[in-house]
């Protein structure tokens, strides 16, 4: 008969090592050639989003110089961001993920920045959450854009004067809470249009915003398929997932 296989636990782990080793590399190297090609000469950021990967790939990645990390979900992230702390990791949390406000005073507990604020409603929550707790430096918050007004996908409405779910409405309660610093937007390419149209249009609504708030500089754009395109218009974070961490399994 046949021995039964034992797998080393740490020989896995040294295996993953390798693979976010070699995926964190070709990442590196398209977001370096991406900023040639643009000519910029400001640090674009990489998170790293780790939805449905397990605390361990964060600690991984951490020792591997990731400093930024980005999780879309709530119910997962919390557990998660307090695995890490438990361990002696200190990442940078990013939320990136559709916010519902009944969730706000537990994303402002671990959370570092907030990418996904698009309505007035949720700003205040979010800004009210923050002053529940004590002693942290402002909570960093992008409006996300609807960049083809489909409110359905999330995100708020450029050019709309609606009190609660326009693009200038959100950046100003995010701008006038004392809690959190409007740091800038943040868009998904929608379904049907290239990047470079999507870019192009974020960038454009960027420009206006910045225009009343020229403290909100960041652009958070682009993912695994697209980051070149978002660079090449500007983006200064970019939310990077399969390319540096494989293919993950279909979310429920």
């Amino acid at each position: 008969m046949r021995a039964a296989v034992v797998s080393n636990p740490s020989t896995a782990a040294a295996d993953r090592r390798a693979e976010l080793a070699a995926g964190l590399e070709r990442v590196r190297a398209r977001i370096a050639a991406a900023r040639a090609a643009a000519s910029r000469v400001d640090d674009v950021t990489m998170i790293a989003v780790t939805k449905t990967y397990p605390a361990s790939d964060v600690l991984l990645l951490t020792e591997l110089g990731v400093t930024d990390v980005g999780e879309n979900r709530d119910q997962e992230a919390a557990p998660k961001a307090a695995a890490v702390a438990d361990a002696g990791a200190r990442p940078r949390w990013h939320f990136v993920g559709r916010l519902q406000r009944n969730k706000c005073r537990s994303v402002v507990r671990y959370a570092d920045a907030v990418h996904s604020v698009d309505s007035v409603r949720l700003a205040n929550a979010l800004s009210s959450a923050a002053e529940s707790v004590r002693d942290r430096v402002p909570l960093e918050a992008f409006v996300q854009v609807s960049i083809d007004g489909d409110r359905a996908r999330g995100g708020a409405v450029p050019d709309s004067v609606d009190p609660d779910v326009g693009v200038p409405a959100v950046a100003a309660a995010l701008a006038a809470a004392p809690t959190v610093r409007l740091a800038g937007l943040m868009a998904v390419a929608p379904l049907g249009w290239t990047p470079e149209r999507a870019f192009d249009r974020l960038a454009a609504v960027a420009a206006v915003v910045r225009a009343e708030h020229p403290g909100a500089t960041a652009l958070s754009a682009g993912m695994s398929g697209d980051l070149e395109t978002a660079i090449a218009y500007g983006a200064t974070h970019v939310r990077v997932g399969s390319a540096l961490l494989g293919m993950r399994a279909t979310l429920r």
